[in-house]
């Protein structure tokens, strides 16, 4: 059975090199699996010409963001979007196309063959700098502590989301989170939600400039950016504060 009307959201900056090359292959690769197929691209912004490639595209609407937010919130704003559009599955990803088009077909295919509240992505051969990859693996140390089990990926930006499932952690999420895939990943891990995991290839950004990273120094930097390591402390405080300590507010998170 075909998914009825499957919606796929992104935050994106600066992606003009290579979204909508990125979007024609993941259309390629899912329309046979849905009846109806929309995106909904959320620009934080971007300085370049994201916003005038995805013009005319019939299937593709984009959000303009008031101000630039970020990667977090414009997430969240991607995320209630997509909702807005009323789909029977909905999947994120970000817009710099680190992700190959079959991936998506199956990524789609395990959220409709199983019962599970979402599917995960779990990135393979990762090509971004070795302190991200330590960072990522060290955030999981910490959720895994948290969950009482390990969260593969913890923070990966490809899932696939039922609508109540997706309904209820975005009810509990500040408009402004910095990391909410990390929040969403404990939430769905004490919260009685049932989570799949798919092994997915993690390739290089699309597009030669590093105008669209967030953190700046692309995949051969040698140190972590000032702008990243500023980040990560104030994710930390974040992750403290709202998911970790005794009576944070998003603790209380439960499948519906």
């Amino acid at each position: 059975m075909s998914v009825p009307h499957l919606v796929i959201v992104m935050p994106a900056y600066n992606e003009a090199e290579g979204i909508r090359g990125f979007i024609d292959e993941i259309r390629e690769n899912v329309a046979p699996l849905t009846d109806r197929l929309s995106f909904v691209v959320a620009d934080d912004r971007s300085t370049d010409a994201t916003v005038a490639a995805l013009s005319g595209i019939d299937d593709v609407r984009v959000e303009p963001q008031t101000e630039n937010r970020g990667h977090g919130p414009t997430a969240l704003a991607a995320y209630r979007a997509g909702l807005a559009l009323d789909p029977d599955l909905l999947v994120h990803v970000d817009g710099d196309g680190q992700f190959v088009g079959p991936d998506f077909a199956r990524l789609v295919g395990a959220a409709r063959t199983t019962s599970a509240d979402v599917v995960h992505g779990v990135r393979h051969s990762r090509t971004d700098p070795w302190y991200r990859r330590v960072l990522t693996g060290a955030v999981g140390l910490m959720i895994a502590s948290a969950a009482g089990r390990r969260v593969p990926d913890v923070n990966t930006p490809l899932r696939a989301y039922r609508p109540a499932t997706l309904r209820a952690l975005l009810d509990a999420a500040p408009a402004e989170l910095l990391v909410p895939h990390v929040h969403f990943s404990l939430a769905e891990a004490r919260g009685g939600f049932s989570v799949r995991y798919l092994a997915v290839t993690s390739i290089p950004r699309r597009g030669a400039s590093t105008s669209g990273t967030m953190w700046g120094g692309g995949v051969k930097a040698l140190v972590p950016p000032p702008r990243l390591r500023r980040f990560v402390a104030g994710a930390l405080r974040e992750a403290w504060m709202l998911s970790l300590r005794p009576n944070a507010p998003l603790r209380g998170i439960r499948k519906p």
